[in-house]
């Protein structure tokens, strides 16, 4: 598949069976997050991979255990693939997915956050050319800002001064795979002096 053609066949997927991935598949996802771009080559980032359904879910939970939907900006995400914005219902910040990859940045660097989607916009691309489902998922500081959390980053080597910026959800999807939404006008501009 062109790359063009990877980049419109991604969709963020919000429902998953409970197929586990392949640890195979696993190592190219992670391979191509550490091939993202990074400020100054610094490669300032970690990934961990949970492939174990059970502890997913668990931390799913976590992340959305102190979930504040004050701060949302209010818009509707989707019918077909409803997000915890859409649905209040949603306990699982992860929606079943059986693998995450949480993405620990230098909590101190300017740079991290920008790092840690470079990362994870790489991984979800090798996830869809795979034909893994897949979607980026926030919420990371908040997910490890409790005890539980620390002493799941200190039993993963995750070095002192690191934060998690945000997960890559994988998995198979539940159904059918998304119709594109069309693109707003006006986002594109060309300026030529």
């Amino acid at each position: 598949m062109a790359l063009m053609d990877i980049i419109k066949a991604r969709h963020s997927i919000r429902k998953y069976t409970d197929k586990q991935i392949s640890r195979e598949d696993l190592k190219k996802i992670l391979e191509a997050g550490s091939l993202a771009p990074n400020a100054g080559g610094g490669q300032r980032s970690m990934m961990v991979a949970v492939h174990d359904k059970e502890l997913t879910t668990h931390i799913g939970k976590m992340n959305m255990a102190h979930f504040d939907r004050t701060n949302l900006a209010g818009n509707y995400v989707s019918k077909e693939q409803p997000s915890t914005i859409d649905d209040p219902t949603i306990k699982n910040g992860f929606y079943g997915a059986p693998t995450v990859v949480c993405v620990f940045c230098q909590d101190n660097f300017l740079f991290r956050t920008a790092d840690a989607f470079c990362i994870m916009e790489n991984m979800v691309l090798q996830a869809t050319e795979l034909g893994i489902a897949s979607c980026i998922v926030s919420r990371g500081y908040e997910t490890f800002n409790c005890e539980e959390g620390r002493q799941l980053m200190k039993k993963w080597e995750v070095p002192e001064g690191y934060a998690c910026q945000g997960f890559v959800i994988l998995g198979y999807i539940d159904g059918e795979q998304p119709h594109g939404k069309p693109r707003k006008p006006g986002r594109i501009k060309i300026v030529e002096g």
